[in-house]
């Protein structure tokens, strides 16, 4: 199918959690015609529904499968970046943790001079996004589309990690989404019954029978169209065998919904970014955006790992009766989102509220999951929550298909690394606390040989990578650097909107999906009331 030439009222670029909720509210009005183009394919690969399976969907066909450039503070490496390449984007395949991030944040995000952005104004919008199994409170709704429930099958380990957590002096928290995150206990996750529940098959599959809404797959966006400074359409390439370059008209307005990565590289596609960037690909520019792709902001994880001396890990979560389990009980290893359990501590002085974050797996977690030793292990991670370095998304050339340059900046900035050093070393003792005693074989990362902050220190910068949160390369304000406005407009130009995670002036304190879901719910209500 080819909408080529058609014009419809709204052009939306990219089906990751905020481009389903833009096509589901927008085309609730029956009047509006909405498309949606995503470059990636149907979300149909079986592995997506199945929770524990998250990492072997990377480096497949629904993965945009991106690298960094080489990071000076991590020994030149270049990082692995997984990102959704299907229906649902990143929430596809994602490891599905329910954080919204810390009041504070989005009160900074305010006082930055975002009307509208702070926590009280945001709240409605989680809510309204949410069905929570737990039920309504204060913080949380059941009337919203996006499943969020408690693990269906915890593992034993999680349930240690939560009490060795204690053990260390952290508290338990049983919901880090009423307000303090200070403490450890079980993550919430976007699943129902069991399978992964994202933000297509929260938003967009339920209304996709709507005659007014088309979602069109395998369509990678490489233009936008101006008639002077108004955008007017988009031009995409067909990707299956039909191939081929295709246009459609948007009356109202182009919205683009292609993440943190893509929105910014299609911006400076189509001239919109530093004019001297643009100039050197030979690129009319169309708007002189300096801030366009600057501001990338990242959540950088490192940990330790150790061999488990029972059985009981996911290592072999995969076994046919597992499989059985899942499929006909909706319970078992499989419905694991591997990092089960997790929380937040402050380990600086200068920290008002929780600076760092931990992911516990009860499974080894090796470079994404893409290389576990053997055997039954368990591993906790951890990241700082508010980085200060500051990289960039750049274009690799002019050609739409070339990867972008993607260049982080990794621990180059302020106390970054110091905070990391300190939360891994808070991990050590967590892991070492009495209620792991039964569990703990050899620590096989750093290693029990590793012992100072500077051989530490040297872990971080072998070891670390990404925990799949980039933000920030279209940032939402008024300043210089500024994309888009409080209304996520981008400034100078008409009928163009950015509405995803780019937008996000600074990283909210935990994990990215529902944020991106809230503001695309908030985005919704500025499209419909033309502000």
């Amino acid at each position: 199918m080819t909408v080529s030439g058609q014009t419809y009222d709204y052009v939306i670029v990219g089906a990751g959690p905020a481009g389903c909720v833009l096509a589901n509210r927008l085309s609730a009005d029956a009047e509006t015609d909405v498309l949606l183009l995503e470059a990636g394919e149907p979300d149909t690969e079986r592995k997506i529904g199945i929770p524990a399976a998250f990492s072997e969907l990377f480096q497949s066909t629904v993965d945009w499968n991106y690298h960094t450039e080489a990071q000076s503070e991590l020994h030149d490496r270049d990082l692995y970046w997984p990102r959704g390449k299907t229906l649902g984007g990143s929430s596809s395949i994602n490891a599905m943790i329910y954080i919204r991030g810390q009041p504070a944040d989005y009160d900074h995000w305010a006082e930055l001079g975002n009307e509208g952005w702070g926590y009280e104004d945001v709240l409605p919008y989680f809510m309204r996004a949410e069905h929570n199994e737990r039920g309504p409170s204060d913080y949380h709704a059941i009337s919203g589309p996006r499943n969020v429930a408690d693990p269906q099958s915890p593992n034993e380990l999680s349930e240690a990690f939560v009490a060795a957590g204690q053990a260390a002096g952290l508290p338990h928290n049983a919901d880090f989404n009423a307000g303090d995150q200070a403490g450890v206990g079980l993550y919430q996750v976007t699943q129902e019954d069991g399978r992964r529940h994202s933000g297509a098959d929260a938003y967009l599959k339920p209304v996709l029978d709507r005659p007014n809404l088309t979602a069109e797959t395998g369509a990678q966006a490489t233009r936008i169209r101006f008639d002077g400074q108004v955008a007017v359409g988009v031009e995409y390439a067909r990707t299956d065998a039909d191939g081929g370059p295709a246009t459609v008209d948007a009356a109202q307005e182009v919205i683009l919904s292609a993440g943190a990565v893509n929105s910014p590289q299609l911006l400076l596609l189509s001239g919109i970014g530093p004019a001297d960037h643009l100039a050197e690909h030979d690129i009319p520019v169309v708007a002189d955006h300096p801030g366009v792709g600057r501001n990338l902001q990242d959540h950088l994880q490192a940990g330790v790992g150790y061999e488990c001396e029972r059985p009981i890990s996911l290592a072999d979560a995969d076994s046919i009766w597992n499989l059985l389990t899942f499929l006909l009980l909706k319970r078992g290893p499989l419905t694991s989102n591997v990092g089960e359990a997790g929380g937040f501590a402050t380990v600086s002085e200068t920290a008002d509220t929780p600076d760092v974050q931990f992911h516990f797996a009860p499974s080894h977690f090796v470079e994404h999951g893409l290389d576990n030793p053997d055997g039954h292990g368990f591993s906790l991670n951890v990241l700082r929550l508010r980085p200060e370095s500051r990289g960039r998304i750049a274009l690799a050339s002019a050609d739409p298909f070339d990867d972008p340059v993607i260049d982080p900046q990794y621990l180059t900035e302020g106390a970054d690394l110091e905070v990391l050093l300190e939360g891994v070393k808070l991990v050590r003792e967590i892991l070492r606390a009495e209620p792991f005693d039964e569990y703990r074989g050899a620590e096989l990362l750093p290693g029990s040989d590793v012992r100072t902050d500077e051989e530490l220190i040297e872990h971080i910068r072998e070891t670390a990578e990404t925990l799949y949160h980039p933000v920030g390369t279209c940032k939402m304000g008024d300043d210089d650097m500024a994309v888009v406005d409080d209304r996520l407009r981008v400034h100078g130009l008409e009928g163009l909107r950015v509405v995803d995670a780019s937008v996000m002036p600074t990283i909210p304190s935990g994990n990215t999906d529902a944020p991106t879901t809230m503001i695309a719910e908030k985005a919704a209500d500025f499209v419909r009331s033309g502000t």
